[in-house]
Protein backbone atom coordinates (compact mmCIF):
# COMPACT_ATOMS: atom_id res chain seq x y z
CA UNK A 1 0.00 0.00 0.00
CA UNK A 2 3.02 2.31 0.68
CA UNK A 3 3.66 2.32 -3.72
CA UNK A 4 -0.38 3.90 -4.31
CA UNK A 5 0.40 7.23 -4.93
CA UNK A 6 -2.13 9.72 -3.23
CA UNK A 7 -1.08 12.78 -5.14
CA UNK A 8 -0.21 13.53 -8.72
CA UNK A 9 -1.57 10.96 -9.89
CA UNK A 10 -2.31 10.46 -13.75
CA UNK A 11 -5.83 10.87 -13.42
CA UNK A 12 -5.34 14.22 -11.48
CA UNK A 13 -2.39 15.29 -13.89
CA UNK A 14 -4.50 14.77 -17.19
CA UNK A 15 -7.10 17.19 -15.63
CA UNK A 16 -4.32 19.68 -14.36
CA UNK A 17 -2.79 20.06 -17.35
CA UNK A 18 -5.89 20.35 -19.59
CA UNK A 19 -6.70 23.42 -16.93
CA UNK A 20 -3.64 24.79 -16.71
CA UNK A 21 -3.76 25.02 -20.29
CA UNK A 22 -7.22 26.96 -20.64
CA UNK A 23 -5.45 29.66 -18.26
CA UNK A 24 -7.00 28.65 -14.99
CA UNK A 25 -4.65 28.67 -12.36
CA UNK A 26 -4.86 26.86 -9.04
CA UNK A 27 -3.59 25.59 -5.59
CA UNK A 28 -3.06 21.44 -4.93
CA UNK A 29 -3.81 19.88 -2.53
CA UNK A 30 -4.77 22.62 0.17
CA UNK A 31 -4.82 21.29 3.56
CA UNK A 32 -6.20 24.37 5.27
CA UNK A 33 -9.57 23.13 3.31
CA UNK A 34 -11.55 20.15 4.76
CA UNK A 35 -10.80 17.41 2.75
CA UNK A 36 -7.74 18.65 1.07
CA UNK A 37 -9.01 18.94 -2.30
CA UNK A 38 -6.95 18.29 -5.35
CA UNK A 39 -7.24 21.59 -7.02
CA UNK A 40 -8.35 24.72 -5.75
CA UNK A 41 -9.36 27.45 -7.81
CA UNK A 42 -9.67 30.32 -5.11
CA UNK A 43 -11.26 33.20 -7.72
CA UNK A 44 -14.34 30.64 -8.87
CA UNK A 45 -14.58 29.39 -5.47
CA UNK A 46 -14.68 25.92 -6.38
CA UNK A 47 -12.55 22.86 -5.73
CA UNK A 48 -11.90 19.82 -7.73
CA UNK A 49 -11.68 16.17 -6.13
CA UNK A 50 -9.91 13.66 -9.12
CA UNK A 51 -11.17 10.20 -7.54
CA UNK A 52 -10.45 6.90 -8.09
CA UNK A 53 -13.23 4.52 -8.88
CA UNK A 54 -12.00 2.02 -6.67
CA UNK A 55 -10.61 3.91 -3.86
CA UNK A 56 -13.91 6.10 -3.70
CA UNK A 57 -16.54 3.39 -4.70
CA UNK A 58 -17.94 4.65 -7.49
CA UNK A 59 -20.91 2.87 -7.88
CA UNK A 60 -21.92 0.78 -10.79
CA UNK A 61 -18.25 1.59 -12.24
CA UNK A 62 -16.41 -1.81 -13.63
CA UNK A 63 -13.39 -0.26 -12.10
CA UNK A 64 -15.11 -0.20 -8.70
CA UNK A 65 -14.64 -4.35 -8.01
CA UNK A 66 -14.25 -5.55 -3.83
CA UNK A 67 -11.23 -7.72 -3.72
CA UNK A 68 -11.95 -11.51 -3.24
CA UNK A 69 -9.79 -11.56 -0.20
CA UNK A 70 -9.97 -9.59 3.15
CA UNK A 71 -13.90 -8.15 2.01
CA UNK A 72 -14.64 -7.36 5.18
CA UNK A 73 -11.45 -4.99 5.71
CA UNK A 74 -11.76 -3.49 2.21
CA UNK A 75 -15.69 -2.51 2.94
CA UNK A 76 -14.64 -1.16 5.79
CA UNK A 77 -11.95 0.43 4.46
CA UNK A 78 -13.47 1.83 1.79
CA UNK A 79 -16.53 3.01 3.27
CA UNK A 80 -14.50 4.86 5.48
CA UNK A 81 -13.15 7.25 2.29
CA UNK A 82 -16.56 7.46 1.06
CA UNK A 83 -17.43 8.63 4.86
CA UNK A 84 -14.98 11.31 4.42
CA UNK A 85 -15.71 12.61 1.02
CA UNK A 86 -18.65 13.03 2.11
CA UNK A 87 -18.37 14.89 4.93
CA UNK A 88 -15.61 16.85 3.27
CA UNK A 89 -18.03 18.12 0.69
CA UNK A 90 -20.45 19.18 2.75
CA UNK A 91 -18.13 21.23 5.03
CA UNK A 92 -16.30 22.67 1.68
CA UNK A 93 -20.39 23.57 0.77
CA UNK A 94 -21.20 24.99 4.02
CA UNK A 95 -18.30 26.95 3.53
CA UNK A 96 -19.37 28.26 0.52
CA UNK A 97 -16.95 26.33 -1.88
CA UNK A 98 -18.41 24.73 -4.85
CA UNK A 99 -17.46 21.06 -5.48
CA UNK A 100 -17.18 18.80 -8.56
CA UNK A 101 -15.82 15.47 -8.60
CA UNK A 102 -14.15 14.00 -11.83
CA UNK A 103 -13.69 9.73 -11.82
CA UNK A 104 -11.02 8.23 -12.85
CA UNK A 105 -13.11 6.19 -15.19
CA UNK A 106 -14.15 9.39 -16.83
CA UNK A 107 -10.92 10.57 -18.13
CA UNK A 108 -10.30 7.03 -19.68
CA UNK A 109 -9.90 7.53 -23.59
CA UNK A 110 -13.30 6.98 -24.46
CA UNK A 111 -14.95 9.57 -22.57
CA UNK A 112 -11.75 11.94 -21.87
CA UNK A 113 -12.58 14.67 -24.03
CA UNK A 114 -16.35 14.83 -23.22
CA UNK A 115 -15.14 14.84 -19.27
CA UNK A 116 -12.77 17.61 -20.06
CA UNK A 117 -15.07 19.97 -22.53
CA UNK A 118 -17.68 18.78 -19.45
CA UNK A 119 -15.63 20.17 -16.49
CA UNK A 120 -14.80 23.46 -18.61
CA UNK A 121 -18.17 24.29 -19.53
CA UNK A 122 -18.53 24.05 -15.72
CA UNK A 123 -16.01 26.48 -14.65
CA UNK A 124 -16.28 29.34 -17.29
CA UNK A 125 -20.20 28.67 -16.13
CA UNK A 126 -18.43 30.19 -12.67
CA UNK A 127 -20.35 30.08 -9.29
CA UNK A 128 -24.11 30.08 -8.71
CA UNK A 129 -25.23 33.56 -7.66
CA UNK A 130 -28.26 34.14 -5.75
Amino acid sequence: MKQIKGKNTRPEMLVRKFLHALGFRYKLHDKSLPGAPDLVLPCLRTVIFVHGCFWHKHENCRYFVVPGTRRDWWMDKIGKNVANDRKAGTALVELGWRVLIVWECDLKIDKINETLANLAVELYAGPKSF
